[in-house]
């Protein structure tokens, strides 16, 4: 880490919804993954949870009191791009990251993600699912097929050469997402091509991709995102591309 480091505090933005069987695993996970000398601060948003997470949510808050632990309630179900745009905005660090509240993603995967802020002054880093020799759990051929389609698709219009458009790690230099924030429009899967094709039209900035370690649910498991999402992310590329500015 370089002495003259900017950044000295992560937010973690994790948007839930009906994620009882993961949610207390996911934050114990958090708070002791390594975040390599920077000052956490955990900002859970519940999307209106029926199936007891928020409960859970009401016992952690007493359990963290005293650490910088907060959750946002919801009370309408609107989906994980509302629910990071009011985590964002909610957010005080020099830098946030996007955490999955299911562990798909790792939170052993932080170093990866942060070095390259701390060593290369990036302004967004991708976590790749695609370019990692860590481990993956092997799934479904055809998500496979559409989220390589996804990225080249949204890489022809914004010039990237990302390998995973559609990644659930997300980083960003705090005061860049919450600029962007307010703009965000996409409430459901819609953030991954929005916020990418934003991103991309500031000129200047430096974006980064590392490899990471993935571990996919099946649908029986209790993955959400499906087919229709997919064909709805073909349009959001090409609307906040072509016609948003």
């Amino acid at each position: 880490m370089r002495k003259n480091n900017p950044f000295k505090t992560l937010s973690i933005i994790i948007p839930v919804y009906n994620e009882k069987e993961f949610i207390e695993k996911t934050i114990e996970r958090v708070f002791k993954a390594d975040s390599l000398g920077l000052k956490k601060e955990i900002i859970v948003v519940d999307d209106a949870s029926t199936d007891g997470t928020d409960k859970i949510l009401k016992k952690l808050e007493k359990k963290y009191k005293r650490k910088n632990f907060k959750v946002l309630y919801k009370k309408k179900n609107e989906g994980k791009g509302a629910a990071l745009k009011e985590g964002f905005l909610a957010s005080k660090g020099d830098i946030v990251l996007v955490q999955d509240a299911d562990l798909e993603y790792n939170p052993d995967d932080y170093p990866i993600l942060l070095e390259p802020f701390l060593k290369n002054q990036a302004d967004v880093v991708y976590g790749s699912r695609f370019i990692s020799d860590r481990p993956h759990r092997v799934l479904y051929f055809w998500h496979y097929v559409a989220n390589l389609f996804l990225t080249l698709l949204s890489n022809a219009f914004t010039n990237l050469n990302l390998t995973d458009m559609e990644t659930g790690y997300k980083v960003f230099r705090g005061d860049l997402i919450r600029k962007i924030a307010p703009k965000l429009e996409s409430k459901r899967f819609g953030f991954e091509p929005e916020i990418t094709a934003r991103i991309a039209k500031i000129k200047g900035i430096k974006i980064y991709e590392v490899g990471i370690s993935y571990w996919g649910r099946t649908y029986e498991e209790g993955k959400k995102i499906g087919w229709k999402d997919g064909v709805r992310a073909v349009w959001e590329i090409l609307k906040y591309n072509l016609l948003v500015k």
